[in-house]
C-alpha cells in the first residue's frame, strides 16, 4: 500500500539548481535530503495511486531546504488529461523558484509577497510549455509548506490541505487547519468568478459539488477556484494567486501533515491525526494515513473509484542536527 521513496543527494549539486529538471518518469513522492543520509526519523512522504488511471499527485519533502534545519513539504494534486505531468513540473521547479525570492526577500521575509510572486512565476513556465505541454484544461492543486526556525509558512491553491497536529495542555490530540479548502463553494472565491464572467454551477449527477465553467461552452467543470495552469479558466476568475498563513511552531506541536483531497474526502482532521499519532515513528506515519485513508475509501464508497492518496508527514519540534558532506 502505498510507498516511500527516498533520493538522496550525491556530490555538490548547487540546491538552487537540484530541481531544474524535466523528467516526468519520476516517482511520485520524493523525499531529498541536504545530507549524506536521509533522516527518515524526521518525516515521510508517500502516494498512493487511485483508481482512475494514472496517479496524478506529486509531492516532495525537502530536509535542509533553505538552512541546515530548514525542511520545505509540498503536495501536488493534478487533474486533467496532462494532470500528472503538470504535478510532477511544479514538484521539480517549484522548489528552486520558492528559494530564489526567499533569499531575495531575506532582509523582510514578507512570506506573502514570497508565495504570490513564486506562484505566479510558476504558472508563467508552464504557461510556456504549451507547445509540449497542453495545460489550457489541465493542471495541478498545490499546498507546501517551509519550516524555518520556530516558524511554518503556508501557502495553499485548490483543495488539498495542510493541517498542525500537536497535543493540548491535557494531553489530548489537538489539530489546527492552516489552510482552507479554496473551491467554488466558498462565497468569495465563486464571486470572483462570477465577477470575471465564468459561471459556478454543478452537475446534476453530482449536486454537492459546483464547478467552475467557461462562459457560452460546458467545460471543463473545474472543482477548485484556484490552481496552477488550466488557463482556459484564468480569464474568467481561476486564479494561480495562493492563500498564504504562517504559524508559529510551539512546545505542544508535534507533526507538519499536507495532503490531498482524496484524503480529505473520507477522513476528518482529527481521524488523519489519530492515525499518526498512533503510528509506530516519523518514517511511518505517511504511509499509516494512506493505508488508512484507502481502507475508508473501500469502506464508505465501494462502489466508486478510490482517489489518489497523498501525504507528506513532518516532525516539528525534533532537533535536527545536520550530517555535513564529504
Amino acid at each position: 500500500m502505498g510507498f516511500c521513496f527516498c533520493l538522496s543527494s550525491g556530490g555538490s549539486t548547487d540546491r538552487n539548481q537540484i530541481y531544474e529538471i524535466n523528467d516526468y518518469g519520476q516517482e511520485n513522492a520524493v523525499l531529498y535530503s541536504e545530507q549524506l543520509e536521509v533522516p527518515q526519523d524526521f518525516g515521510s512522504v508517500s502516494s498512493l495511486a487511485g483508481g482512475k488511471g494514472f496517479n496524478q499527485d506529486a509531492a516532495i519533502l525537502h530536509m535542509g531546504y533553505g538552512t541546515e534545519e530548514g525542511a520545505l513539504c509540498g503536495v501536488f494534486d493534478g487533474h486533467g488529461e496532462r494532470g500528472e505531468l503538470v504535478s510532477k513540473i511544479v514538484r521539480n521547479q517549484l522548489p528552486s523558484l520558492l528559494l530564489g525570492h526567499m533569499n531575495n526577500h531575506s532582509v523582510t521575509r514578507d512570506w506573502k509577497l514570497i508565495c504570490e510572486t513564486t506562484c505566479l512565476a510558476m504558472d508563467k513556465r508552464i504557461l510556456k510549455l504549451k507547445n509540449t505541454v497542453d495545460c489550457s484544461s489541465s493542471g495541478t492543486a498545490a499546498v507546501f509548506a517551509v519550516k524555518h526556525g520556530n516558524q511554518v509558512m503556508v501557502a495553499n491553491l485548490g483543495d488539498s490541505r495542510a493541517i498542525m497536529i500537536g497535543t493540548s495542555e491535557n494531553g489530548e490530540t489537538e489539530v489546527i487547519q492552516l489552510t482552507s479548502d479554496l473551491k467554488p463553494s466558498v462565497l468569495s472565491e465563486a464571486e470572483r468568478i462570477r465577477k470575471r464572467n465564468g459561471r459556478v454551477l454543478a452537475l446534476e449527477a453530482e449536486p454537492h459539488i459546483l464547478r467552475v465553467w467557461l462562459p457560452h461552452e460546458n467545460r471543463p467543470g473545474l472543482a477548485m477556484s484556484r490552481a496552477f495552469g488550466d488557463f482556459v479558466l484564468k480569464s474568467y476568475g481561476v486564479i494561480a494567486t495562493p492563500e498564504v498563513s504562517t504559524h508559529q511552531i510551539t512546545s505542544r506541536d508535534q507533526f507538519l501533515l499536507l495532503a490531498s483531497d482524496g484524503v480529505w474526502d473520507v477522513l476528518s482532521n482529527e481521524e488523519v491525526a489519530k492515525v499518526v499519532m498512533n503510528s509506530a515513528n516519523e518514517a511511518g506515519a505517511a504511509n499509516a494515513v494512506t493505508e488508512a485513508v484507502a481502507n475508508a475509501w473501500r469502506q464508505k464508497y465501494p462502489t466508486a473509484k478510490v482517489d489518489d492518496i497523498t501525504v507528506v508527514c513532518l516532525s516539528v519540534n525534533k532537533r535536527h542536527v545536520p550530517q555535513p558532506r564529504i
